[in-house]
Formats: structure tokens, sequence, C-alpha cells
């Protein structure tokens, strides 16, 4: 009898972009742990720990630098060593207004990249780091070379287009591809497996990575994106899963940790719970054992129900004040 094929690893797109502010714009949902800020070790930490716990192997962590962020990403690559957890980069190649950045300032951060970071064991999975190029297609083959060439002896670089064609006819400058699809609705596309799988299938013709894309829904409708992907009490996710693995593919990236914005996130929420990383966990044959403390802390903090019992506290006083004076009144009456 022969063996079951074995399940490719899960990495999950993991965001260092937030402060605590960053809950005030475009988000409908929050997570159960805190409206946190990026640069909280403890946090990371027990991101970390949920994740391995449901059966994610890495995050592919969204970087470019600035001071912030490289903060940023040497905490978390501190906290990713010490719980043997790895990661790779998706390098945001793109601006806010989705226009290519200066090929000098790319190069620039990735020797940066290759200074600072590149040596840790937590970006060692693939021999070489991992650098996802996110936006690759909105790039001349000529600029890309510029770059790759100036790199690729140190890190394996991925491309990022969304289309077979567009990956082959620039597959000799990169090692691999990441397709980044969030937005997919796999109960009405039809071509999509075939899509995944033409793209697998093309990267390792070549010899690269395919990092093929699985996400548990989706709806962008507060930043400007009318698609909503429901979620289906985990099947979709169950479902892009199953889709990501049958096109053969080296990681299966998971989309997302915690895009809150675009409502892809798996990480523990108000709204969803931890239905996603149930769903994983069963998928991947681990022990998800966090939902119960997670269960009973929502409501404690973040965006949970905590004003009610406030508010009520402050009525019981106010009626006991209420009382207490009354009762004064009349006893100084009697006197």
């Amino acid at each position: 009898m022969a063996a079951a094929p074995s399940r490719p690893p899960v990495w999950a797109y993991y965001y260092i972009w937030f402060n605590v502010s960053s809950w005030n714009r475009a988000k409908r949902d929050f997570p159960v742990l805190a409206k946190y800020s990026s640069d909280e070790p403890s946090i990371m930490r027990e991101h970390i720990s949920l994740a391995k716990q449901a059966g994610i192997d890495g995050f592919i962590v969204s970087w470019k630098s600035r001071p912030v962020l490289d903060q940023r990403l040497a905490l978390l690559v501190r906290v990713a060593e010490e719980q043997d957890f790895k990661l790779a980069i998706m390098y945001q190649g793109l601006d806010f207004e989705r226009r290519p950045l200066p090929i000098a300032k790319i190069s620039m951060d990735l020797r940066r990249f290759e200074r600072h970071f590149a040596a840790s064991p937590a970006f060692g999975a693939f021999g070489k780091p991992v650098v996802i190029w996110s936006g690759t297609w909105a790039f001349t083959p000529r600029h890309l070379e510029r770059v790759v060439s100036a790199h690729r002896d140190r890190l394996r670089i991925l491309g990022s287009e969304r289309n077979p064609a567009d990956f082959v006819r620039k597959a000799n400058l990169f090692d691999g591809n990441a397709y980044y699809w969030s937005s997919v609705n796999p109960a009405r596309q039809r071509n999509y497996l075939h899509k995944l799988a033409t793209m697998g299938n093309a990267v390792h013709d070549r010899d690269g990575l395919w990092f093929a894309p699985a996400a548990p829904g989706f709806d962008g409708r507060l930043i400007g994106h009318p698609t909503v992907i429901p979620r289906n009490d985990g099947d979709t996710l169950r479902q892009e899963l199953d889709t990501a693995q049958r096109s053969a593919p080296d990681v299966i990236g998971l989309i997302s940790w915690n895009e809150f914005s675009e409502n892809t996130h798996i990480e523990p929420s108000h709204e969803y719970g931890t239905t996603a990383l149930e769903v994983l966990a069963d998928v991947e044959g681990t022990r998800f054992e966090a939902k119960d403390d997670l269960d009973s802390s929502q409501g404690d903090r973040g965006q949970g129900p905590g004003p009610l019992p406030a508010t009520l506290g402050f009525i019981v006083f106010g009626l006991v004040a209420v009382w207490v004076i009354g009762r004064r009144k009349r006893s100084n009456a009697a006197a």
C-alpha cells in the first residue's frame, strides 16, 4: 500500500504595521488578545504559540525598510528564534498608491536585510532566506533583473506574478513564485484549481519554489473592494487548503494571520473566534488547545462587552448612594 503523500508546510502572511490607532481605520472585527501594537514582544510570542498549535510552520512577514518596521522585524526575529519558528519576507515593492518603489530603494532595503537579519536561523528553512517580492507584475524585466542579479547569491527571491503566462515570461529572473490571491471565490471561479496547478507546474519546471495561496474568506468593503467571500463556518478555508494542496506546492501561503482590513485574518477574533485555527489544526492533524482560554478571555480586552458591567456597576453604586443619603436624612430628622 502506497504511503499517503505528506502535507506541505503552511506559512501564514503576517503584518507588523499595527499601531494602536490602526484599529480605528477600516476594521469591523478585532483580535481577542487586544488592539495591539506590532512592537509588543508578548503579542508576538502569543501569536507564534497559537500558530504552532494550529499547525502553522512559519510567518511570511510583510516588510520594507523603515526605522519602526526594522525594529519590529528585529523583535520578531528574536522571538521566532526563541520558539524555533521559521520566517520569510514579503517585500512590499509598491507604495500606498500601488506604484512601484524606486529600484535603488528596493536594492538598498534588501542589502539592509542581508546585513542585519538574513543570518538568523529563523530564515534558514530553504537554505538561503526567502524574499517574496510583492508587486513584481508592476516592474519591467529590466528593472527586476537589476535588483535580482545583485542579491540572488544571498537570497532566494520569489516573484508574485498573478498568471502562469506572466510568470513564464519572467521565470529566469526568480527562484519561484508566491501568488497572493486573497479574494478568490472557490464556489464560482471554475478555473481556480487549473490556474493554481498550471502555475505550480510552471514554477517546478524551472526548479523554483511554489507558494500556493489559501484564505478563509474575504471582505474588503471598508477599503473600497466590493468583493465578499463568506467564510461558511470554516468550509471556505477547508476548500481553499485542499485546492492549494492539489497544486503540489512547496508551501501553502495562508492569507493571512492578521490582515484585518481585508478580513482574511485567522488570528482569534471577536467575530470569528478560533474557527479558522481549529479547521487548520484538524486538517494538519494537530491539537489546538488554546480555544477554551481564548473563549474565556473574550470581553476582558479589546472590543469585548466590557463596558456593560461597568455601566451596571455605576448604576448600582448610584442607587446605594441615594439610599444611604435618604436614610441619613431620615435619621437626622428623627433626631
